[in-house]
């Protein structure tokens, strides 16, 4: 059986909605490198693809709040304004049309939303510049 990598639970995304994640991946020499991600919901069918537009390889939520129109029947390229279908990643209206953002395969096991068959590095904080950056929490008693 292949190593299943739970990304997030089926409820953290809404039907017509879509997610972006920014995972690691290992590259052909062992490096890691951010991957970014985007699973998109219609009904109870989960869609994962590349966050990254065919036409120069910008990610979708470069303009955060506009990869997704407010219908959720559609992704778009926050830089060059194409568009893709929800659930094929096909483009049908930009300077990519014809071409789709690259699938990734998921499987939902037990209400969490996975990834199958991807060689990630075991590594925390891609998103984080600097982890020093956020206070320590401390825990203190009256």
């Amino acid at each position: 059986m292949s190593d299943l990598f739970a990304i997030c639970s089926t409820y953290e995304i809404d039907d017509g909605d879509a997610r972006g994640f920014v995972l690691a991946r290992l590259d052909e020499s062992g490096a890691s490198r951010p991957w970014p991600i985007l699973v998109t919901r219609r009904s109870n069918a989960f869609y994962g693809f590349e966050n990254a537009c065919p036409h120069k390889g910008v990610r979708l939520d470069t303009v955060p709040g506009e990869f997704l129109d407010e219908e959720g029947n559609f992704l778009s390229c926050g830089v060059h304004h194409a568009r893709f279908d929800l659930d094929t990643g096909h483009c049908f209206i930009g300077p990519c049309q014809g071409q789709a953002l690259t699938p990734v395969k998921l499987v939902i096991d037990d209400g969490d939303i996975c990834l199958v068959d991807v060689n990630l590095a075991e590594e925390d904080g891609l998103d984080i510049d600097d982890p020093d950056a956020f206070p320590e929490v401390m825990i203190i008693s009256d």
